[in-house]
């Protein structure tokens, strides 16, 4: 039961942008610059960077969510999310990306907690300024997400199946393109 009364029903973050429109198009586009803008990793490794970020902290519902939807972009699918959520260390992904990675577990922690000895690291396996950047930037940004909706303790849909239909709208339209169909013109959702 959230926290306070919700004008709908919708879970996680989707209720949280109806009760407050006015916030959900700049957060949106925060996402759709970090996650679906123009970058040299691909939407999958971005959207692996919050679901992994999402688990650390505990998010169910972001978790769930940008699981799903790194899931629908990555050639490995779920399985290779799943790995990194278990063990970022054992997980079959590049060294680069597990420097990345490693950047985004420091994030979470604190701000404080990235070191240039992490940021050598990254830049040794080819990682550019822009990726590195870029991590941060999202790693921050899903620890504030993670946050709003559990600090708002918003509803969490718990058939996997939301999630996967959600990330075929999301690869599709983007984040932007799906909070217009919902948010800014309802009646067209």
């Amino acid at each position: 039961m959230p926290h306070i009364a919700l004008n709908s029903n919708e879970p996680g973050i989707r209720g949280l942008f109806r009760y407050r429109p006015e916030t959900a198009l700049p957060l949106n586009g925060l996402v759709e610059a970090l996650l679906c803008g123009p970058g040299t990793l691909t939407r999958g490794e971005r959207e692996l960077i919050a679901a992994f970020v999402s688990g650390r902290n505990e998010c169910r519902y972001c978790y769930s969510a940008h699981a799903a939807y790194a899931a629908a972009q990555l050639p490995e699918g779920i399985a290779l999310v799943e790995r990194v959520h278990q063990d970022v260390d054992t997980a079959p992904v590049t060294p680069k990306m597990r420097s990345l990675l490693a950047i985004a577990a420091a994030v979470q922690q604190s701000g404080k907690s990235v070191t240039e000895d992490l940021v050598a690291a990254a830049r040794a396996e080819d990682a550019t300024d822009q990726e590195i950047h870029d991590t941060v930037l999202i790693a921050a940004a899903f620890c504030m997400f993670n946050r709003y909706v559990d600090g708002l303790a918003t509803a969490l849909p718990d058939d996997p199946a939301f999630y996967t239909d959600r990330a075929k709208r999301i690869t599709a339209h983007g984040y932007l393109g799906v909070l217009q169909q919902e948010v800014i013109s309802p009646a067209t959702a």
